[in-house]
């Protein structure tokens, strides 16, 4: 019986191994997009703003993006009067930080100071990124983003599906009158985003939950970033389609554009967005905000 029983199990083994076929997944393959990573976190407290843009270029799926270089890189800064009369104009020159890296930051060998001073930000100053690569030209507006502080992170019992997630209570203060937009960083690549429609001018708070359990006296560090309305949709949608498991600028499931352009034959204002030309885009984002950050130890 025994020797049937072996018998018959290498019998199975054997129709199973020869119904094993090599399959292969053909991948789509597109032309490779610049990617402008350029998220950049104010620390108000800091003398200067800590730029750095870093570039890599989009490729086959399952490969790690490849770095690239720009052939010239500046980050124009414009302040503007409450009543929108431009008051100050000034400009810094970025330099790859090292030979190779495909990051950019004030060039420390200018003649003068490249760097920006955080003095210098309020809501009324707006930042042009421009830089040519590979023979085009790209362009990005943004304006900076300031925001509230949180007012107390508390470690929560609560779970939801699986009974062993970490509830955290996140508590902030949303300033009244003006619409405001936020998103959440919680470390390992995990965001959230959420705008005052039902809580403006309010103290506000709410719970996220960490799936995998941590373990305790684990310091998590948490911050609150000010963004305006489309950077806002910009992550909404990215964190949607990459499951929150990825980087802010990694490339998404979906293309999600964000707010960097290609100008390269542009000769008017009504086709900086590239409308009319689908295919001529870049990916990622630019954009200058203020992070308050706080930190919660685990129990």
């Amino acid at each position: 019986m025994k020797l049937r029983f072996i018998a018959s199990l290498t019998c199975i083994l054997l129709l199973f191994s020869a119904c094993e076929d090599v399959i292969e997944v053909e991948v789509p393959s597109d032309t490779p997009r610049l990617l402008v990573e350029g998220l950049i976190r104010v620390d108000e407290q800091e003398a200067f703003v800590p730029v750095r843009i870093s570039l890599k270029e989009t490729n086959g799926f399952f490969e790690e993006l490849p770095v690239t270089q720009a052939e010239n890189m500046i980050i124009s800064i414009e302040r503007f009067d409450p009543d929108g009369n431009l008051i100050e104009f000034l400009t810094s020159s970025l330099a790859e930080e090292a030979p190779g890296t495909g990051i950019y930051i004030p060039d420390p060998d200018a003649t003068f100071d490249q760097r920006i001073p955080t003095v210098f930000l309020d809501e009324n100053v707006r930042f042009t990124l421009q830089l040519r690569h590979k023979g085009r030209q790209y362009l990005a507006q943004t304006n900076y983003v300031p925001v509230v502080p949180i007012d107390f992170l508390v470690q929560g019992n609560a779970t939801l599906f699986e009974g062993d997630e970490t509830e955290v209570i996140v508590a902030f203060t949303d300033p009244p009158v003006v619409r405001n937009y936020y998103l959440f960083d919680f470390g390992a690549s995990e965001f959230l985003v959420t705008e005052d429609t039902f809580y403006q001018g309010q103290f506000f708070q709410f719970s996220y939950f960490y799936e995998d359990p941590i373990e305790a006296g684990t310091e998590l560090e948490i911050s609150i970033l000010g963004v305006d309305k489309t950077f806002y949709n910009y992550m909404d949608l990215l964190i949607s389609q990459s499951g929150n498991q990825q980087g802010v600028f990694q490339t998404p499931v979906a293309t999600v554009r964000g707010n960097v352009f290609d100008v390269t034959d542009i000769d008017n204002t009504d086709r900086v967005d590239n409308a009319d030309r689908p295919e001529v885009f870049p990916l990622g984002y630019f954009a200058i905000v203020q992070e308050n950050v706080n930190t919660i130890t685990i129990q």
